[in-house]
């Protein structure tokens, strides 16, 4: 169990600086908090059933002029709709 749980704290942190470079891409993109970027991240990995790690990846691609996968790139847009519309309420 101890095991388990140094190796799930393991991957974890391996996995956050990835995680972190896509809040920053956000946070540049749409002009938003660190803690609204993330809340995006999550949005779209949730209903797409995409882990948090890999809608990261997928967002961090892009700032190398990489495509997002057609069903991430859906889920993050209407995030950020959702998002944009309730900053203007």
């Amino acid at each position: 169990m101890l095991f388990d749980e140094t190796e799930q704290l393991k991957e974890a942190l391996e996995r956050r600086p990835v995680i972190d470079l896509a809040r920053g891409a956000l946070m540049t993109v749409w002009s938003c908090t660190a803690e609204e970027a993330w809340q995006r991240l999550v949005w779209v990995s949730q209903p797409s059933n995409t882990k948090l790690h890999d809608v990261a990846e997928a967002v961090v691609a892009t700032t190398q002029q990489e495509p997002m996968p057609a069903h991430l790139q859906e889920h993050l847009t209407t995030a950020v709709a959702q998002w944009r519309a309730r900053r203007t309420e």
